[in-house]
């Protein structure tokens, strides 16, 4: 079993539409999929957030999120603590080097979930660059949220419709990142046709 974190941009972007989706097995790899406390939290913290995905806390997803949510032994509490404050000193003692491009640098939560794929071994799902570049310093397996959306079509957890409409609704929501718009034609090219050379 692989275990994928979400962060909560990741799960936003998914969790309305590919149902269901945490604490289910899929792939050769069976990758299971999850969220940390601390990203419910933060959305519940975030009035915007709130505003945005009102279907945030539908009853069938605060149970999915509970029944898949990760359970820690009191030593891997206190190394995932350890870990999250090496990373978020790491972030605080060159913070500029996340803003090139109009990026901000990594969060508390941010570096929390990254925490926990440094010390689990998880791979960490995010779209977030700035997590990408901290955890490229830390040598955490990372993923874009497009990628983790081919696995699930690879592993025929998704289909092509359901993925069309995930990048549509994306798009039209103003929320389609650059990654997931420049790799529309190279990943998923049955669906959107190939890239043009």
């Amino acid at each position: 079993m692989t275990l994928v974190l979400l962060d909560t941009n990741a799960y936003l972007r998914l969790a309305k539409r590919v149902r269901p989706m945490l604490g289910v097995a899929f792939g050769t790899k069976e990758y299971v999929l999850t969220v940390l406390k601390d990203v419910e939290e933060e959305v519940h913290r975030n009035p915007n957030l709130r505003f945005l995905f009102p279907w945030f806390d539908e009853q069938v997803l605060a149970d999915e999120r509970l029944a898949a949510r990760v359970r820690l032994t009191q030593e891997q509490k206190a190394s995932i603590d350890a870990a999250a404050s090496v990373l978020r000193a790491s972030v605080l003692t060159d913070p500029m080097r996340f803003m090139a491009g109009g990026g901000s640098p990594p969060s508390p939560v941010d570096c929390r979930v990254l925490a926990h794929g440094f010390v689990r071994g998880c791979l960490v799902t995010t779209d977030d660059l700035s997590m990408h570049k901290l955890a490229g310093e830390f040598d955490i397996r990372v993923w874009h949220g497009y990628e983790l959306l081919k696995a699930l079509l690879n592993a025929k957890a998704v289909d092509s419709v359901l993925v069309k409409e995930i990048f549509d609704a994306l798009e039209a929501n103003g929320d389609l990142p650059a990654s997931w718009r420049a790799a529309r034609h190279i990943k998923f090219p049955k669906i959107f046709g190939a890239a043009k050379k």
